[in-house]
């Protein structure tokens, strides 16, 4: 079945003229300098708002640790 009342080119694209996507707000940080997004901490450094909010060091110690205690079990297994 044809539509009886089509929408126009002009009104499709009318109603369209709202959907464009905005770029996302970047800042720089204040501690390390590295641009990140606004009102989030910084995935460089941890700080957000002029305090240390995550030790990336210590994150990045347990991420290994988990993974050779994974890896450890797997060869067990096997």
């Amino acid at each position: 079945m044809v539509n009886r009342m089509r929408a126009t080119r002009a009104h499709r694209d009318n109603r369209r003229s709202h959907h464009a996507l905005t770029a996302a707000r970047m800042s720089k940080c204040a501690n390390c300098g590295t641009l990140r997004k606004s009102h989030t901490l910084c995935m460089s450094c941890g700080w957000y708002k002029g305090r240390k909010v995550l030790d990336l060091a210590a994150a990045a110690a347990a991420k290994a640790k988990k993974a050779t205690a994974k890896s450890d079990a797997a060869k067990k297994q096997a």
